[in-house]
């Protein structure tokens, strides 16, 4: 992690654990009952997605990116858990980059409307829990050379800020 920098492009090959909105309110009330979580999320990568129906043929449908300002309350926790990358797309609250910084994680940005190709890049899917949410089950994917954005970086630059600052500056 220490030597990713924002602007950076990455290829990520390996698990990604997939939870949206319902996991993660699920992974909090487990949290504060006490009991262990379906996954050890040390080191882990969440990517926000609630992936589409797979095609006959394919492990999964469509598994774009959602907003990840909705997570923003709900992020505390995983980072407290060992989680070093979150994966989705907008930006973060002040709150959640500073925790990002506190615990030495990342912020990943993968790009909106891409959910055909990165569906072609999940090579397995596994629910770890809660399958009846459907899309928004918590699943372990097996990616291979999925791209994606640093957008917040162990040194604190924020892509949001400094990307738009370049672009009017022209370099």
């Amino acid at each position: 992690m220490a030597t990713l920098r924002s602007g950076q492009a990455v290829l990520i090959s390996g698990p990604l654990v997939a939870a949206r909105d319902q996991a993660h309110k699920r992974l909090l009330a487990l949290a504060r009952d006490g009991h262990s979580w379906p996954f050890d999320p040390d080191g882990q990568i969440i990517y926000y997605v609630g992936p589409s129906p797979a095609q006959p043929g394919r492990v999964i449908g469509a598994a774009g990116p959602t907003t990840s300002g909705r997570m923003d309350a709900m992020t505390e926790p995983m980072l407290e858990r060992g989680v070093k990358a979150l994966l989705g797309k907008g930006r973060r609250s002040p709150t959640v980059l500073k925790s990002l910084l506190a615990h030495g994680a990342v912020y990943l940005a993968a790009v909106g409307g891409a959910g055909a190709l990165y569906g072609s890049l999940v090579k397995n899917t596994e629910v770890l829990a809660w399958p009846e949410l459907g899309p928004e089950a918590l699943v372990r994917l097996t990616v291979e050379d999925f791209p994606a954005t640093v957008v917040f970086d162990l040194k604190g630059t924020d892509l949001y800020e400094t990307g738009p600052k370049a672009f009017k500056a022209g370099t």
